[in-house]
């Protein structure tokens, strides 16, 4: 098994065990009177002594595997615990697969509380002549260093029987590394990236260490023993673990142009620490019914910035955003919130392919220019949403804006008609129920067969978008029928609905908005619309199995530092 591969199938087996451990915690907190868990442990990583400030990403784990395991079969049902022990051990398997190690034979006796996965960095030789070869490391505590020790000698020597390699035991600042390396030299040539060599250590009677090179473990060390040069002494990973003081189960700090770059190859961001980086902690804890992530989002440019968040309960315009969508957006202030984003992406190239793409599709799609067409009058409540239409792969869409007073509302919505008519469109007033909307249309004309067998031209009218005032808002959307849903869904809103409520429940009252995906109906809509969740749902497979929604909000901004929440809600573990 390729050293990459592995390392990429680790934290795949991380996030599905936390995954697993939500999914159990959801039954047992639901039925057990005791509750003695309440999302996890207040403890912080320890592992990240070895991490380097400029790695591109860490992740934790902090609960034993075993505890996990014995959660999940003890609250799942009998007849779900032979499904339960095959996911189990499907993340076994993946994570050991052609090591010629057990889990429970070779690793299960010491393993500790704490698992830590870390790209050290994205070209850990530094040599621009080859491939960038980047450094991974796996840091766990252990319960019996001295198992630990019999575990790495027994797999070492196994290796050297065959022949084919050396063992290397490395005296490094008080720690025995070990190693085995090809007969052959492990240098590699100007044009191939240096070979992996599997290294590992047990250092004290607390860590063991693994690494794809030896002088990815070195370095570990190096930065346990130097002032300033590991993550723990980062102030900004600091500044950021302070913020987040819920329990847990899992921590990640992320430096995102990093991450961005080591998944799509691109070439090494010029930056050397996590300083002058966007970087984003996430804690994963527990709740009674799924797995909250909340995070802290600290910007590229030092910030003593302080905003309280904007609403206290749901914004109003949601009312008229049926339950059965499937994606809803919905806060206040789209024009700020653009400007803000904006200015967020700077000159970060994935950043704005991932903003500029969909906007400019969008605007070459309708003709319009969305910033100051749509987003400038928008300074109130606005939703948004997809509806599902079963006669049809597409959904419809519904947006919700409020018209301030003062703002250029009106003016703006009489250009968006003028330029439905530059378009060749057809603008008319339709009666619909007791409202009087405003269609955009264009005739077309079709073929039709009579039962005379006489071939005729029959004139239709294609609906390309529909609005009207309703209050002070105004609703737009797709198709009539959409309107109609709209205009009568106030009983039926989703904002009434329970699925939602159960939804936004573990979020902050006090926030900024809200978006809110129902997994189980959009799922095939989001996957064509999204092709990059196809690719998540693979590593994180067992919490896509389980997901039933998703909702995120933000809820302001503490010097500088950005906080959100993510609330994944899971279907019970006794459920069928």
């Amino acid at each position: 098994m390729k050293l990459r591969s592995f390392f990429y199938a680790l934290a795949a087996g991380t996030v599905a065990l936390l995954a697993i451990a939500a999914v159990g915690f959801s039954w047992l907190t639901s039925q057990s009177p005791l509750n003695i868990l309440r999302g996890g442990t207040v403890t912080n990583p320890t592992t990240t002594i070895f991490v380097p400030k400029q790695a591109p990403i860490m992740a934790s784990l902090l609960v034993n595997p075993d505890r996990l395991e014995a959660f999940r079969q003890l609250v799942a049902r009998p007849a779900n615990r032979r499904r339960s022990r095959a996911e189990l051990n499907q993340i076994e398997e993946s994570l050991l697969a052609n090591t010629d190690i057990n889990y429970r034979r070779d690793i299960q006796p010491w393993i500790g509380d704490e698992i830590t996965f870390a790209v050290t960095s994205l070209d850990f030789d530094r040599n621009q002549e080859n491939a960038a070869q980047p450094g991974y490391l796996v840091a766990a505590t252990t319960k019996d260093a001295q198992k630990a020790r019999e575990f790495l000698q027994l797999f070492y020597s196994k290796q050297a029987i065959a022949g084919t390699e050396d063992l290397v035991f490395e005296q490094y600042k008080g720690v025995n590394l070990t190693y085995k390396r090809p007969i052959a030299p492990i240098v590699g040539s100007n044009q191939t990236p240096t070979p992996p060599v599997w290294t590992s250590a047990v250092v004290g009677d607390r860590f063991v260490l693994f690494a794809n090179h030896p002088k990815v473990l070195r370095n570990a060390l190096n930065n346990v023993q130097a002032a300033n040069l590991n993550l723990e002494d980062d102030p900004e990973y600091q500044q950021v673990l302070q913020s987040l003081n819920e329990p847990r189960i899992g921590f990640s700090f992320v430096n995102l142009p990093a991450l961005a770059a080591w998944i799509s190859n691109q070439p090494i961001p010029t930056q050397e620490s996590f300083q002058a980086s966007d970087t984003v902690a996430i804690a994963l804890s527990l709740n009674s019914q799924g797995l909250l992530a909340q995070t802290a989002l600290l910007g590229s440019q030092p910030s003593e910035q302080s905003q309280s968040p904007t609403l206290s309960k749901p914004v109003e315009a949601l009312q008229y955003i049926p339950a059965e969508s499937s994606l809803a957006i919905a806060g206040t202030d789209l024009n700020q919130f653009w400007n803000r984003l904006s200015t967020a992406r700077g000159d970060d190239d994935t950043l704005k392919s991932l903003l500029d793409q969909p906007i400019a599709s969008l605007q070459s799609r309708w003709g319009i220019q969305l910033p100051e067409d749509i987003f400038s009058w928008v300074q109130g409540e606005y939703a948004l949403s997809l509806l599902p239409r079963p006669d049809r792969d597409n959904p419809d869409w519904i947006f919700v804006a409020e018209k301030v007073p003062g703002t250029t509302a009106e003016e703006s919505i009489e250009h968006l008609d003028a330029v439905a008519k530059q378009q060749g469109l057809s603008i008319g007033n339709l009666p619909l129920g007791d409202k009087t909307i405003t269609a955009w249309t264009k005739l077309l004309t079709t073929s039709a067969i009579t039962g005379k067998d006489d071939n005729l031209l029959k004139l239709e009218a294609q609906v390309r978008g529909v609005h009207t005032a309703v209050g002070n808002y105004e609703v737009f959307t797709s198709s009539i029928e959409a309107m109609d849903e709209a205009l009568q869904g106030l009983e039926n809103s989703l904002v009434k609905s329970d699925k939602f409520k159960n939804a936004i429940a573990p979020l902050p009252e006090q926030n900024d908005g809200y978006l809110y995906l129902d997994w189980t109906q959009g799922e095939t809509l989001i996957k064509r619309q999204l092709p990059i969740v196809q690719v998540v749902e693979l590593v994180a497979k067992p919490l896509f199995e389980h997901l039933r929604s998703l909702s995120i909000s933000s809820y302001g901004i503490d010097n500088g530092v950005q906080h959100s929440k993510l609330f994944f809600q899971l279907h019970n573990a006794n459920e069928s």
